[in-house]
């Protein structure tokens, strides 16, 4: 198979379908005000660049927003399309090597892209609570040392050293020895 007979997919999606998939998937009851997350919102007209891209005016706040706001996509220079695309492809768990090939992007810029878009990722998820019974495999828990809990605590519990163990002034580290060996480095 050659390399002309493979389909680009950055031309098979284009800026309006993604922006389309964004507000489905961002505001899928309807928008929203990101600032005070009031739904009484009015269209504002389009975006100067990027003609697809809605923008919107809220009539409790008066912030204005559009389709990116409060989102690791918003400010960047790449097209909404190859950050989907990358998206696409982290989930296909291809390295940044070939979605870069792929997109025909820089490797550099596909290594910020993919943190970016996994820090977003992230910061989505909802914290775990685990509850009832939990069972684990190969798991290490130190109970004590050697079955002796109060060697622990007493090992833990730090006592500031007596004036007759501190280090003298001088050299750092030495304290008061009864035959002290001659340093060699001092000969």
């Amino acid at each position: 198979m050659s390399l002309s007979s493979l389909v680009n997919l950055s031309s098979l999606i284009d800026d309006a379908k993604c922006y389309e998939v964004v507000r489905q998937h961002r505001w899928p009851e309807g928008v929203r005000c990101p600032h005070c997350d009031n739904a009484s919102v009015a269209r504002h007209g389009h975006d100067d660049t990027q003609r697809h891209r809605q923008r919107y005016r809220c009539r409790q706040c008066q912030s204005r927003f559009d389709d990116l706001t409060g989102t690791v996509l918003a400010g960047r220079h790449q097209p909404l399309r190859f950050w989907l695309l990358c998206l696409y492809f982290l989930g296909l768990n291809l390295s940044n090597r070939q979605i870069a090939h792929e997109l025909d992007l820089n490797e550099d810029d596909v290594q910020v892209m993919t943190e970016q878009l996994r820090s977003g990722l992230v910061a989505k998820m909802p914290t775990v609570r685990l509850g009832g019974t939990v069972e684990a495999d190969e798991v290490y828990v130190v109970a004590g040392h050697k079955g002796n809990p109060a060697a622990v605590a007493k090992k833990s519990v730090w006592t500031a050293p007596s004036p007759e163990r501190r280090a003298r002034p001088g050299h750092a580290g030495e304290g008061e020895a009864t035959n002290p060996r001659p340093d060699p480095a001092r000969r």
